[in-house]
């Protein structure tokens, strides 16, 4: 699972969804959207999170920076 690719197809559909609001004619349509848009950010936000909570664990993201987080130095994640 990349999680880059994740993160960056959930906020190209949260782009698309705002341009195809911004069209929406009725306060109907313009809901609907807005609570797909609200849907997907909740979702980035998991991601978000979920970074921030292994930043200080050495996580680096990148299956070729492996030797990297040896190099951290804190406590022991359990």
């Amino acid at each position: 699972m990349d999680l880059e690719k994740i993160t960056t197809g959930i906020s190209k559909e949260i782009s698309s969804t705002l341009k195809i609001m911004h069209k929406a004619k009725t306060a109907e349509e313009k809901l609907k959207y807005s609570e797909s848009i609200k849907n997907l950010c909740e979702s980035l936000g998991v991601f978000f999170d979920f970074f921030d909570n292994m930043a200080p664990y050495g996580y680096i993201g990148d299956e070729d920076d492996e030797d990297k987080c040896d190099e951290y130095t804190g406590p022991v994640p359990f």
